[in-house]
């Protein structure tokens, strides 16, 4: 049986900076982000760093299990998505996936928004105390129905649903030999030890 999450583990602060929206978009078409990956979070921008061995074969096994459930022009990895209105001009978070209502192809210069996403999920080695707190609460407050963080290290998912009020109502946490369905695929279980390699 999953256990229930009641407390994250403590906050680790990734390096950043101060930013809104609009400056975060001129300064990538500038150029001088080139070689740095950022994604905006509250205001700030947010070094996504390097990932580690752990996190990229686990993404890519999500990857492979997700276009096997929703199809691949729905699974769209590392995708900037819009949030609710009011969180919009100082955040742009890119999940490690997004899983779509309809073909990627219908967002040719728009962002999907909270309303075309059926799951969002993050990977999280270095950032899960981060993902579980300030990004849970930045995807509660845009109505995203469900969300998962991977816990690489503690080998778990941890699935958020029923958002309600800027917070998730259900917080779950799945240990390696159990399983857990997304809502809109609940035939499709992920057998949760499936999403680690070895």
């Amino acid at each position: 049986m999953p256990t229930a999450v009641t407390e994250p583990p403590a906050r680790m602060e990734p390096p950043r900076k101060r930013w809104t929206r609009s400056e975060s978009a001129a300064l990538a078409e500038s150029g001088v982000l080139d070689c740095q990956r950022l994604e905006l979070i509250e205001g700030e921008l947010i070094d996504k760093m390097g990932k580690k061995r752990p996190h990229v074969n686990s993404s890519r096994l999500l990857d492979i299990w997700l276009g096997g459930v929703f199809g691949a022009r729905l699974v769209i990895p590392e995708s900037p998505i819009d949030v609710s209105p009011e969180d919009n001009p100082t955040n742009e978070p890119e999940p490690d996936q997004i899983v779509l209502k309809r073909d990627f192809s219908h967002f040719t210069d728009e962002n999907p928004r909270p309303v075309d996403l059926q799951l969002v999920v993050e990977v999280a080695d270095s950032t899960l105390g981060f993902d579980l707190k300030t990004k849970a609460g930045l995807y509660a407050r845009a109505g995203i129905v469900e969300y998962w963080v991977l816990d690489v290290a503690g080998r778990r998912m941890i699935v958020h649903r029923d958002p309600q009020d800027g917070r998730y109502v259900s917080v779950a946490a799945y240990g390696s030999e159990e399983s857990v369905a997304p809502l809109a695929a609940p035939g499709s279980s992920l057998r949760i030890g499936d999403a680690f390699p070895g």
